[in-house]
C-alpha cells in the first residue's frame, strides 16, 4: 500500500493481515534495500504479532525525491511516524538492519511513545570522533558522486565488493545474481541523497541518549564482521535493558546469510511481550 506524506508517497508492505489488538513488528531495511528483503524472515517469526516493512525514502517503491530535506533524520522519523499514525498501530517493535537500525534506535530516542521495543542488526549509533565522522561524511559523498556519474548496476557491483560483505561470497553464483538485481530497482538519485542525508557521517551521535531508552533492546551482529560486533559490545553497555547476541557464521548481513539462526534469536526475544 501507499501511504502519502507531505508530497512523499511511502511504500509500506504487510507481510500479514493487519489485526488492531496485535503489538506491530516494522521492519526498516538497510542501505540499497527494499520492503523485500524481510519477505522470507517474517512469515517464520512469531505470529503474534502484526509485521510490516517500509521502503524507506529513496529506496524501493517509496519516492526519490531530488530535494535533500526530505533524506534527512528529522524527515525520516516523521515520515515512519506517518506509517505508524496511518496504521493506527499502537505498540510497535521496530526490527531495523544497518541503515534501518540507525533509523529505528533514533526514533526510539527522539520519538519513544509507540516503541515498545528494539531488534537491532548490524548497527550503530553513529560516530563519537568529529575527525572520523567528518572523513566518513567525505566517504559518504564521493559515493553519491559515483552513484550519479555511474550505472546503478556499476554502483552495486562496487557496493557488494566491500569487505563488510564478503561473506555473502559463500553464496551461489544465481542467489548473488538475484540480490544485485533486486538492489539495481532502487533509483540512483534516492541512494545518492540517502548518503548525503543520513549517511552514518552526518547522522547524529546518540550515545549520550542511549541511557534515556527504558524498553527491551537485542543487538545482533555477525561473528565475522568484527567491526559491528564490537560496536555492539559497546552498545550493550550504554543501553540499560539491551542484550547482545552474536550469530555465529554470521557476516554483517545476518537475516540473509543466516536466517534460521536470526528468526530463533529474534522469537527468542519476542516471547518477552
Amino acid at each position: 500500500m501507499i501511504i502519502s506524506f507531505k508530497n512523499i508517497n511511502l511504500n509500506v508492505e504487510h507481510f500479514t493481515e493487519f489485526d488492531s489488538q496485535k503489538k506491530s513488528i516494522i521492519f526498516l531495511h538497510g542501505f540499497t534495500g527494499s520492503v523485500n528483503d524481510w519477505r522470507d524472515v517474517s512469515t517464520n517469526l512469531d505470529k503474534h504479532f502484526n509485521k510490516v516493512a517500509i521502503d524507506l525514502i529513496g529506496h524501493g517503491k517509496t519516492s526519490s525525491p531530488s530535494n535533500i530535506e526530505f533524506y534527512n533524520i528529522e524527515s525520516i522519523l516523521d515520515q515512519v511516524e506517518a506509517v505508524i499514525l496511518n496504521l493506527r498501530v499502537k505498540e510497535a517493535i521496530l526490527c531495523g538492519y544497518s541503515m534501518g537500525g540507525r533509523v529505528a534506535l533514533s526514533y526510539a530516542v527522539m520519538k519513544p511513545n509507540f516503541v515498545k521495543g528494539l531488534i537491532l542488526e548490524s548497527s550503530s549509533s553513529g560516530i563519537k570522533k568529529n575527525k572520523e565522522r567528518e572523513e566518513r561524511k567525505r566517504n559518504d559523498e564521493e559515493l553519491a558522486d559515483y552513484i550519479l556519474n555511474n550505472s546503478i548496476e556499476d554502483f552495486i557491483n562496487k557496493w557488494l565488493d566491500q569487505e563488510i560483505f564478503g561473506t555473502i561470497r559463500r553464496f551461489s553464483n544465481e542467489k548473488i545474481k538475484r540480490i544485485k538485481e533486486e538492489k539495481t530497482k532502487n533509483s540512483r538519485i534516492g541512494l545518492a541523497n540517502s548518503l548525503k542525508g543520513f549517511g552514518t557521517g552526518i547522522m547524529p551521535y546518540l550515545d549520550k541518549e542511549l541511557k534515556r531508552l527504558n524498553i527491551p533492546v537485542l543487538l545482533l551482529s555477525g561473528q565475522l564482521d568484527s567491526k559491528f560486533t564490537k560496536l555492539n559490545v559497546e552498545l550493550n553497555k550504554l543501553i540499560p535493558k539491551s542484550k547482545h547476541v552474536s550469530i555465529q557464521s554470521a557476516g554483517h548481513n545476518i537475516h540473509l546469510e543466516e536466517s534460521s539462526k536470526f528468526i530463533k534469536a529474534v522469537n527468542k526475544y519476542l516471547k518477552m511481550f
